[in-house]
């Protein structure tokens, strides 16, 4: 039972809490069943030795593959499944036709057992135990650690995580390696029990299987819920063959598999990670935030605490020159240049496809420029990854908002706090959420899930989100769009209240009203170039902007 525990939570540790779906558990338990079988078996060293040095070796294997394939931004979901599972054949392969294993296998029964009980099945007990111990309380830290929080967030949305701060490279390529070396550690036991191992009965579908069943089955998104259903499936398969019944008992094991997937999805602790209702004020209607948001005192919003541009008030903050971006051959951005005084609202206007969210994109580090220059506050931002760009203080919307569905309201904006260089540890990250959240009419929304939100209070998260980082350059990718009048005089009244605080905005938007409330100046963008640039009454009034807009016949 604690045999299977570490394995289905150390799988958990990767698939369940990150979302990569892992077939090739089995190769990484297999990697540490062949090291220790080949150093305690055939060189004779001592076999607890080996086990750390198996944990090693799988972490290694682990780490050097995700190294390569979460490189590649494409390999995700269904496709990195498939590769996993192929390196399991691969590395079979490998050490079936090397002295590693050769065909014959590999005897252990020489190998001396370590007394650490009074007999050897109680010492393979108090192993087993001990390494189970060991992954569950990995498995417990995790989530409440900053690794944890980030992979939450991998998980339900890795671009816009990246864009927010999170190193997800790293962050995957750690949570990787921890896993494999729980399952490397596991297969070295694994291998004296057994005594004889083969690669036909290491390198297996059964492995992965088994975990992937126990992991769903108690709930991927619980720390516990990996050995819970391990604890199940063992003890039924177990009850089922004690009874002379295993084909049973394999039948019933792959109709619960069928029942969970179909019925229980997020598992039997699905829901028990759901924080408790906070001691806060009562949820807000969808109505009500623009008519709180006037009375919140503006020293709510926690300032900037990036550096003073040291070019003075008014100065360039953020210059593009040069910025050029294709997508299959269309031209997206075509040579923009412009300037951000730092202090101002810019209004980005533009008919669509004109390439004004192409160009947030472009700045965010959503995606990388094929061309030109992209200087904030005297550093070149282009080529940096998006998690490094949030980081120098730009923080951004997004047209359609994109929250991280199964964290909370609160743990949403909190992880902003904690990866924009805000908050160095939770507590200050939460207590940086609240402020924010209260701050945008939503303080007694925080244990929420987005979900439940309406459109207008799904904005404001966003909105919320990108404040937690507390950005020098705030980017609104149409946060208007789709509320009513009155929200939008709200958001407008809020937005004024951000740029007094000291924030540079740029202001994608359609909504022309709010537009020329808010703006200094106002960019129109056209086919990927820009068209006009200047005050707001100077800029709508010229003809080229109105043919651009509404067409000739219009114009």
């Amino acid at each position: 039972m604690f045999h299977w525990i570490v394995l289905a939570t150390s799988w958990n540790i990767l698939s369940g809490y990150s979302g990569y779906f892992s077939f090739g558990h089995g190769a990484f338990f297999g990697a540490g069943v062949y090291t220790t079988a080949m150093l305690a078996g055939s060189y004779g060293m001592p076999f607890l030795w080996t086990l750390p040095i198996a944990g090693i070796v799988a972490a290694a294997l682990g780490a050097g593959l995700g190294a390569i394939v979460f490189r590649v931004r494409n390999v995700r979901g269904e496709l990195f499944a498939l590769l996993t599972l192929a390196v399991t054949f691969v590395l079979a392969t490998i050490v079936l036709n090397t002295p590693i294993d050769g065909g014959p296998g590999v005897y252990l029964s020489a190998v001396a057992v370590p007394v650490l009980a009074p007999s050897e099945s109680g010492s393979f007990y108090m192993m087993a135990l001990a390494l189970a111990v060991v992954t569950l309380v990995v498995a417990y830290a995790i989530p409440k650690s900053r690794l944890g929080l980030g992979l939450y967030a991998i998980h339900d949305d890795e671009d816009a995580a990246e864009v927010m701060g999170v190193p997800t490279y790293r962050y995957k390529i750690v949570t990787f390696a921890i896993s494999c070396a729980l399952a490397g550690v596991a297969g070295g036991i694994q291998s004296l029990f057994v005594s004889y191992v083969t690669a036909g009965s290491t390198f297996n579908i059964t492995v992965p299987l088994t975990v992937v069943l126990m992991s769903v089955l108690g709930g991927t998104r619980h720390w516990a819920g990996p050995a819970l259903g391990a604890t199940a499936i063992t003890l039924l398969l177990y009850a089922s063959t004690a009874a002379d019944q295993a084909v049973t008992g394999k039948a019933v094991t792959g109709a619960i598999l069928v029942a969970a997937v179909l019925f229980m999805p997020n598992g039997i602790l699905a829901g028990r990670r759901r924080r408790k209702p906070a001691a806060s004020p009562a949820p807000l209607p969808a109505d009500a935030a623009p008519a709180v948001l006037p009375d919140v005192v503006p020293d709510r919003l926690p300032a900037a605490d990036h550096p003073a541009s040291t070019t003075g008030a008014g100065e360039t903050l953020l210059s593009v020159r040069g910025l050029y971006k294709s997508f299959k051959g269309v031209r997206a951005l075509d040579g923009i240049e412009l300037d951000l005084r730092e202090g101002e609202i810019l209004g980005v206007l533009g008919p669509n496809g004109s390439g004004k969210s192409t160009l947030i994109n472009i700045v965010s580090g959503h995606y990388r420029a094929d061309a030109g220059s992209l200087r904030f506050a005297g550093a070149e931002l282009a080529g940096l990854p998006a998690h490094c760009i949030a980081r120098t203080g730009v923080a951004r919307t997004y047209q359609i908002p994109r929250p991280f569905a199964q964290l909370s309201v609160r743990d949403n904006v909190a992880l902003t706090a904690m990866f924009g260089a805000v908050a160095p540890d939770r507590a200050g990250a939460d207590v940086a959420a609240d402020r924010c959240l209260e701050f945008t009419g939503l303080g007694g929304l925080g244990s929420l899930r987005p979900g439940e939100l309406t459109l207008h209070q799904t904005k404001f998260l966003e909105l919320a989100r990108a404040l937690a980082a507390r950005p020098r350059l705030l980017m609104l990718d149409e946060v208007l769009s789709g509320l009513t009048p009155a929200e939008i005089d709200g958001a407008v009244e809020l937005i004024r209240r951000i740029r007094d605080q000291g924030t540079t905005i740029m202001f994608v938007e359609h909504v022309m009203r709010a537009v020329t409330a808010l703006s200094d100046r106002i960019v129109v963008l056209d086919q990927g170039r820009v068209l006009a640039l200047g005050d707001a009454s100077e800029v709508m009034a010229r003809r080229d902007v109105a043919v651009a807009y509404l067409g000739v016949a219009h114009a």
